[in-house]
């Protein structure tokens, strides 16, 4: 059972890649909006700006949230899991989170996963 403690961000055990998993979920009513992926630097700004800065694997470079498309994330709270390997990101979303401009990432769900309440 791990149990870590993080006093900087140079405690977060990040993989092999130097990525840390990030989770963004609404501060207000905890909708997941999105996952995505921040190196320490990104963190690092994101910390300092207020606003949500992210890693693109794909374009290998800092992703600033909503520098194109205007839906902007700051966060409230960051928090980070027992083994300090994934973050939290309370957040308040201006517009959609999704690139396809859905407000969240997850809108659809996997055939045969929803049951009846």
């Amino acid at each position: 059972m791990s149990d870590v403690t993080v006093t900087t961000i140079e405690d977060l055990t990040l993989d092999a890649s130097g990525l840390i998993p990030v989770i963004a979920q609404d501060a207000d009513n905890g909708e997941v909006l999105m996952f995505a992926w921040m190196n320490r630097e990104s963190l690092q700004r994101t910390l300092d700006e207020g606003r949500m800065v992210y890693w693109s694997r794909s374009r290998q470079e800092l992703w600033r949230k909503g520098d194109t498309s205007g839906h902007t994330q700051t966060w409230t709270e960051i928090r980070y899991d027992c083994d300090a390997d994934v973050l939290l990101a309370k957040i308040r979303q201006e517009g959609a989170a999704c690139h396809t401009g859905e407000r969240s990432c997850f809108f659809r769900t996997l055939p045969g996963s929803s049951s009846a309440v």
